[in-house]
């Protein structure tokens, strides 16, 4: 071997190093690296103990809310009601300890009971920045080191917004130079900004209720913020953000914000529509609950460079309400059912025929989902905590654990994966377990 090809070598040799460290498995933002709820994290636990993981620490006293962690430098940010505000704050990723906590505007003030404990919204961290979405529907930059404010709008008063009726649930999309949102006005229904400045790239205005056009079924254009965070996908060769407004599935163009295509049926009736979409080989899955369920589309162009999303398959078996779905090998894996209950099931992902269905399984609740080294990790809202070996023949349980001292709220935020540790939000509490094989 020469020496230029030795070099090379162990230059290939350090990379792969690198690649296969636990410091490259971060969590840097809502539904992980590439907002499809998979980990390419490896050598986890296959199978759980009779008691579950063990439990590395367990911090209590954060704040209420169910912003769900993310996990990047070292550190884990999330956010959290305190007195009357909604704040950001910052642990250790080692041990825990606290780095700094920033309040943002107060809290947003609801009518309805659900969620009011504190917000939703995962902290989208890039590079030295995160960025964040309140309740009330602040916007904010904030930096890694110490939380300070970089800048900040409101969606509402700043970028012509409209507040959906559970509040802004949003996590932020960044996105090269821009951080995308979607602050639901008929003239801002999604806005670029610059993430760096704040200032406005552009917005994207969506058309009256009841255009047609050739926007695609329903041609309602997803008038009205709802409470999903958007995706960025890559389709014949232009850069698209795809989002579940209150309305309808969109896709928007990410050079200017011009509405693609839209396509009603996977949005319910009440606009309560909170499931991220998912794209794969061409096509966009999305799904709600309260009756609507889940619709595959086909993007296609045309000469002229127009979209159309052409329906695959519709069906009101994958209700997800939001606990996010997860696609692998072919199949979809996620929970069916609202506020009445459900349970996890199993689709084919190209034509919608359900494989399996656990609703006569009481042990097990409808919940979230989170993919890593060849495991789903499913999170009951009762607390029952749940390894499963995905199959599309059957449901396969690896272990469950039943976290301790639940909180009296719904275990609704998602669990997370990040460089060999499992976390789980309950409220003012954040549970670290091990989950590496020995």
């Amino acid at each position: 071997m020469n020496r230029i090809a030795c070099c090379l070598a162990l230059f290939l040799s350090a990379v792969t190093a690198f690649a296969d460290s636990p410091g490259t498995f971060d969590w840097p933002q809502w539904q992980g690296p590439n907002r499809d709820n998979m980990s390419k994290e490896k050598g986890l636990l296959q199978q759980w103990p009779k008691e579950g993981p063990p439990l590395v620490w367990k911090l209590k006293d954060l704040g209420g809310g169910y912003s769900a962690p993310s996990i990047a430098s070292g550190r884990i940010f999330a956010m959290s009601k305190r007195g009357g505000s909604d704040v950001v704050w910052a642990l250790s990723e080692a041990d825990g300890k606290s780095l700094w906590a920033t309040p943002l505007e107060q809290s947003a003030s609801q009518g309805m009971p659900q969620g009011q404990e504190g917000p939703g919204c995962t902290p989208t961290v890039d590079g030295d920045h995160l960025y964040v979405i309140s309740t009330a529907g602040e916007i904010a930059c904030l930096t890694v080191p110490d939380g300070k404010i970089v800048w900040h709008h409101s969606m509402t008063r700043d970028l012509g917004g409209s507040a959906p009726n559970w509040a802004y649930r949003e996590s932020p999309l960044v996105d090269g130079k821009n951080v995308i949102c979607t602050p639901g006005g008929s003239g801002a229904m999604m806005v670029a900004l610059d993430k760096l400045t704040g200032a406005t790239v552009w917005k994207t205005s969506v058309p009256a209720q009841g255009d047609g056009g050739r926007r695609g079924r329903g041609g309602m254009g997803g008038s009205g913020a709802a409470y999903s965070s958007a995706i960025a996908i890559d389709f014949e060769g232009q850069r698209q953000y795809v989002q579940l407004a209150a309305k309808a599935l969109i896709g928007v163009a990410a050079d200017d914000g011009k509405l693609l295509w839209s396509y009603a049926k996977p949005a319910n009736s009440f606009g309560i529509n909170c499931t991220t979409p998912l794209f794969h080989d061409g096509m966009v899955f999305a799904s709600s609950a309260y009756g609507a369920g889940g619709g595959l589309v086909k993007l296609s162009k045309d000469a002229s460079g127009n979209i159309t999303a052409t329906e695959v398959w519709a069906q009101r078996r994958m209700q997800n309400h939001h606990g996010g779905v997860i696609l692998f090998e072919g199949y979809l894996y996620g929970a069916n059912g609202g506020n009445e209950g459900g349970a996890p099931v199993c689709l084919d992902f190209k034509t919608g025929d359900v494989l399996w269905n656990q609703r006569e399984d009481t042990t097990v609740a409808k919940g979230s989902v989170t993919f890593a080294d060849g495991r789903i990790y499913y999170r009951c809202e009762d607390g029952n905590m749940l390894l499963v070996e995905p199959s599309p023949k059957q449901f396969i349980e690896r272990g469950r654990f039943q976290e301790p001292a639940r909180s009296n709220a719904p275990d609704w935020a998602h669990p997370v994966i990040a460089n060999g540790k499992l976390y789980l939000r309950d409220q003012d509490v954040l549970l670290c377990y091990d989950v590496k094989a020995k």
